[in-house]
């Protein structure tokens, strides 16, 4: 299965609820990555410029933005932002697969 990186921040509303009722929100990522046949590996927060940081499992593209679109509809987070990661042999099958591509730059005739 496909590994996804999601970055993401609080509201200020949210921090204010966390704090006055603080809540271990790992068992509530799990729940929603698992709804759609994924795991979740690892939950941080963290500081600069974004609150927090996940590490998902997830069958497809269409799973975990399936996660991700419940997630940000729900109001919570001011900022959600997910990259799909590629495995070392993804990245070389690709680097292979780029070398037969012709690739002709704007401008440039043909």
């Amino acid at each position: 299965m496909p590994f996804y990186l999601t970055r993401f921040s609080y509201t200020p509303g949210t921090w204010a609820k966390l704090i006055k009722n603080p809540e271990d929100r790992r068992a509530a990522a799990k729940e929603y990555i698992e709804a759609v046949g994924g795991r979740l590996h690892g939950f941080w927060y963290a500081f600069g410029d974004h609150d927090g940081y996940t590490l998902w499992e997830a069958p497809d593209n269409v799973s975990m933005a399936a996660t991700a679109l419940a997630i940000g509809a729900g109001g919570a987070l001011s900022s959600i932002q997910t990259t799909v990661l590629l495995t070392v042999e993804e990245t070389l099958a690709a680097m292979q697969k780029a070398s037969s591509i012709t690739y002709r730059p704007p401008g440039d005739k043909a």
